[in-house]
């Protein structure tokens, strides 16, 4: 017995050590490879959820000086439960919200807020994150940046404004501004390699986000032809506004969106470190939700804002239908936003963030859904659109 147990402790003993020597191994690479700061992030600290606004740096964003703000009927609470009962067979909406880690749930139809609940400590002036949700903003200072002729075109190669790729692969050139906007670049996106080296890990945790995605990204096929939804994409884009228009894109978020469509509240974009200072254009831009339901206003109204044109009309209706790269599913991806085939006659699109990030639009029932918080609760992505989907179908 005492055999046995002496081989059982050094058994333990030496995986242990194992261990600790290929921990301490891939704190070196991490930080020979890429950076020590990177090695810190990706090793001791837990980012990656939907409070990670409080951790990272961030650039503001200044309330409007002339904020919009939705009318109210709380009468029409009791038709919005009984819709999502009778359409998406959801029984009890407040219990199934709470269930689902909602933190914030609004229903605006004809610019009233119909319903409005808050979880866990949420009220209306609460800050809740994007994720990518933030791609839907990229998408459209996009297009105002080409209608200021910031941008000449869509169909620009992306090496016109990054040439340092074209000299690192001249395959770069091929890339087109809209490839990116597409999710169909043909870059390299392999979210879960190992040890920290994972595309998915790196485009959110990296601490000089410019420099991976100048350095680190790879063509691996021809644009166009193949849908691969790649965080790289939205990190060449904000490269290309930061050159393209002088000023940081937080900046021009505030002068081309934020104040025009009256935002009520302070909000921020993350930053992926002080030293860098490079808006995390993946994700990472916080506001209040009834702020968020705004980008759903100016789109539901084909980019105009109170009869001012914010967002050409022509780029909001490419941004929001079927690029054609997603075959045989009742979803579809326009300019980095999702679409949803309710039926023939409805144009149902949203914005979509990790953990289930919302700003969902119908269309043909001038409807904004906004959801937030810090799970999915459902068992797939879009599970949340097919909910909304029947709603809006539903819904008088």
């Amino acid at each position: 017995m005492k055999k046995t147990s002496k081989l059982i402790l050094k058994i333990v003993l030496w995986g242990a050590l194992i261990l600790l020597v290929l921990y301490a191994a891939q704190i070196t690479f991490l930080s020979l490879r890429y950076s020590p700061e990177y090695m810190v992030r990706e090793l001791f600290m837990d980012l990656g959820n939907a409070d990670d606004y409080l951790t990272l740096p961030a650039r503001g964003l200044t309330a409007s000086p002339d904020p919009f703000r939705f009318a109210v009927d709380t009468s029409k609470e009791t038709l919005v439960q009984e819709t999502f009962r009778s359409g998406a067979e959801v029984k009890d909406l407040d219990a199934f919200l709470e269930s689902t880690g909602t933190w914030a749930f609004m229903v605006i139809q004809n610019d009233t807020i119909l319903y409005e609940r808050y979880f866990k400590g949420y009220q209306h002036d609460s800050v809740v994150t994007s994720f990518s949700v933030a791609k839907s903003f990229d998408s459209a200072l996009i297009g105002i940046a080409i209608d200021e002729g910031y941008i000449k075109s869509v169909n620009d190669p992306i090496t016109d404004y990054l040439p340092e790729l074209a000299e690192r692969d001249p395959r770069f050139k091929d890339v087109q501004i809209r490839h990116l906007l597409m999710m169909s670049s043909g870059l390299r996106y392999e979210p879960d390699r190992p040890f920290g080296m994972g595309d998915g890990t790196l485009t959110y945790t990296f601490n000089d986000l410019r420099h991976l995605a100048l350095t680190e990204t790879e063509v691996v096929e021809s644009p166009g032809v193949t849908f691969v939804y790649n965080n790289y994409n939205p990190l060449l884009l904000g490269l290309i506004l930061e050159r393209a228009t002088g000023r940081p894109v937080t900046t021009y978020l505030q002068e081309k969106i934020w104040t025009p469509i009256g935002m009520e509240y302070d909000g921020s974009w993350s930053l992926d470190s002080e030293e860098s200072g490079f808006e995390k254009m993946e994700s990472g831009l916080n506001a209040r939700a009834v702020d968020f339901a705004k980008l759903g206003r100016l789109y539901l109204n084909g980019g105009n804002w109170n009869g001012q044109q914010i967002v050409p009309s022509e780029w909001a209706a490419a941004s929001t239908q079927d690029n054609g790269l997603i075959q045989d599913a009742p979803i579809y991806y326009g300019y980095m936003w999702w679409g949803k085939r309710c039926n023939p006659e409805s144009h149902d699109f949203y914005a979509l963030g990790n953990y289930g990030q919302f700003v969902y639009v119908s269309s043909a029932k001038n409807l904004i859904i906004v959801r937030n918080g810090e799970r999915y609760g459902l068992e797939g992505e879009h599970d949340w659109a097919e909910i909304f989907c029947q709603f809006s179908e539903s819904l008088p």
